[in-house]
């Protein structure tokens, strides 16, 4: 498909930081962008340079209708891709690839390599056959005892029918929880499984001493564009996303990654999650997530434009993507921020250690001098900060 800067880029997103680096990255190559949402006070809709912004229903409310209204929307003449930012839209547009790509372009994994990633023991397997380190994974049904600390998390990045027998085509949910599991006060497996709504997954518990992450486009196997980032602070002190990051690059993680996706032979996006053992300073795999992700902002500060490339991409145009991307670059998501330092007072783990409070607000406050970069502020498009603020107010 030949795209030119006629064509308009379909951006479905709830309120991720992702989705505003998408409208200001391609408004710079004189791309518009459709932000399209559920919700309202969404950032990158009040971006000067959003082109246009529309509603769409729930997606976790009712998955056919907000297909319905997302392939309405990919038939316009003049809207040439859709740009993934949530696991929904990750998982929709590889189960109706055919349908949408009546209407766009989308550089996105088939159903077959999209399960490899979204079911994480499966993913397991994968790593383990690419002889990439991952954490001990199995059944939370399989488990027999409780003698070694363990986290217990969802099996798939959606739940959805394609994954679950007793899920419908119009059922779609997402669980984050993560539940640390001390082993001399086992958890009820059965209230987990009751509030995951699933089978979920336990994990050997894997003693770090850094998170990082492995940002990829690939070609059908083929790498086009690659970042690194050492995550700093997640969204709580126990983990989660990044919410200050440092762009980076260690040929040992480069290596493990590349192995990874050559075993899936991958195409499209990926964010692929590690931690660092603390006993062997193994990089260990977490997850792949293949979308845009939360931290991207980094990536397109530090020069690895994912949006563009997959514009690039999508347009047939591959050889012109920039692969290199600037070392020791910062970035925070501010009201991330202001959430780590709340988790001081209010999360808990057994496994990791509950930080300071003066400790915190000294790190917190002299990061914000050493790396004055924040994701969604910027002073020429006050617009999607003050609507962070006021999605943060609740108002």
């Amino acid at each position: 498909m030949s795209l030119t800067s006629a064509d308009r880029a379909l951006v479905p997103t709830g309120k991720e930081a992702a989705s505003y680096d998408v409208v200001r990255s391609l408004a710079r190559r004189g791309i518009g962008t459709v932000v399209a949402s559920e919700k309202d006070h969404v950032p990158a809709a009040a971006s000067r340079y959003c082109a246009e912004s529309v509603s769409l229903p729930p997606p976790r409310e009712g998955l056919l209708a907000y297909r319905d209204a997302l392939l309405d929307l990919a038939a316009r003449e003049n809207v040439a891709t859709v740009m993934p930012v949530r696991p929904e839209d990750a998982y929709l547009l590889s189960r109706h690839y055919e349908e949408f790509a009546e209407h766009v372009s989308l550089p996105v994994p088939s159903t077959a390599k999209l399960e490899r990633v979204f079911d994480r023991l499966k993913l397991a397997e994968a790593a383990e056959a690419a002889g990439v380190p991952v954490p001990e994974t199995r059944l939370l049904s399989a488990v027999e005892d409780w003698e070694d600390a363990a986290l217990v998390k969802s099996r798939y990045n959606v739940l959805a029918d394609a994954y679950i027998d007793d899920l419908g085509p119009d059922d779609m949910g997402v669980v984050k929880d993560l539940v640390h599991v001390d082993g001399k006060n086992p958890p009820s497996t059965a209230e987990i499984r009751r509030k995951m709504g699933h089978d979920p997954i336990v994990q050997e518990f894997i003693p770090k001493d850094g998170e990082y992450l492995v940002g990829a486009l690939y070609d059908h196997g083929e790498p086009l564009l690659t970042f690194q980032h050492e995550q700093i602070r997640g969204n709580s002190y126990t983990g989660g996303g990044g919410v200050y990051r440092q762009s980076m690059y260690d040929e040992d993680l480069g290596r493990v990654a590349r192995d990874l996706l050559a075993e899936l032979d991958w195409h499209g996006l990926a964010c692929i999650e590690y931690m660092r053992d603390a006993r062997t300073g193994e990089y260990v795999l977490t997850e792949i997530n293949p979308r845009l992700w939360q931290s991207l902002p980094l990536a397109v500060r530090a020069g690895a434009d994912f949006p563009w490339a997959y514009w690039l991409q999508a347009a047939g145009r591959a050889g012109e993507i920039r692969n290199g991307y600037d070392l020791d670059v910062g970035c925070h998501l501010l009201h991330g921020e202001l959430g780590y330092l709340a988790s001081v007072f209010t999360d808990s783990s057994p496994h990791v250690e509950r930080p300071s409070v003066p400790g915190t607000v000294w790190e917190l406050a002299a990061s914000c001098v050493s790396d004055p970069h924040f994701d969604y502020f910027a002073a020429d498009d006050p617009g999607p900060f003050l609507a962070g603020v006021r999605s943060v107010l609740g108002n």
